[in-house]
């Protein structure tokens, strides 16, 4: 199962408590993808890792980045997609990155985001803005699609925890559109 969605609309939060709820594994991206100190696991490294995943009959991944996205998709059964509008996703985004910096808490391997990080040109919030129209756009495209994975189109915070709520305790997650899904 593969968690798709818009810098910020909370594809970890939902990946973790979908493995929570049906049992399957959930692989953090972030966790495979960064080192400490932020350093980016080369990229052959990454595929073979999402490859291994993608290989097994159950595993949740949190999202799919460009340069291996084919691997999950050819493989997700279904593909989960946080198509929030963009004041949602980057509110929650902004306020997830004031915490972290606050806290100091750990966003994947160690690695904790600073002041400087949050208002560099790297930011993830400039991120943000640079991919939220390309990435609704692939959602919406994957949705369209007769002849790929099922997408559940989850278009506020609400309607995903409805849905989540909804499905069965401890039961792989089977394609069904809910409350405020397509």
């Amino acid at each position: 199962m593969l968690i798709y969605g818009v810098t910020g609309s909370g594809k970890t939060w939902l990946a973790e408590r979908l493995a929570q709820r049906t049992g399957l594994p959930w692989h953090s991206v972030d966790d495979l993808t960064w080192l400490p100190g932020w350093v980016e696991v080369p990229l052959d490294e990454q595929r073979a890792k999402v490859t291994e995943i993608c290989a097994g009959d159950r595993w949740i991944l949190d999202t799919a980045y460009g340069k291996w996205r084919d691997v999950p998709l050819a493989r997700a059964e279904v593909i989960v997609a946080l198509d929030y509008p963009r004041l949602v996703s980057l509110w929650q985004l902004v306020r997830r990155t004031l915490r972290r910096v606050v806290t100091r808490e750990l966003a994947c391997n160690g690695n904790t985001e600073s002041v400087r990080q949050a208002f560099s040109a790297d930011s993830i919030v400039v991120w943000h803005f640079k991919s939220f129209a390309r990435k609704r756009e692939r959602i919406r495209g994957w949705a369209a699609d007769p002849d790929g994975p099922p997408v559940i189109r989850l278009r506020s915070p609400r309607a995903t925890r409805r849905w989540l709520a909804a499905l069965p305790e401890g039961e792989p997650l089977r394609w069904q559109p809910a409350a405020g899904a397509t």
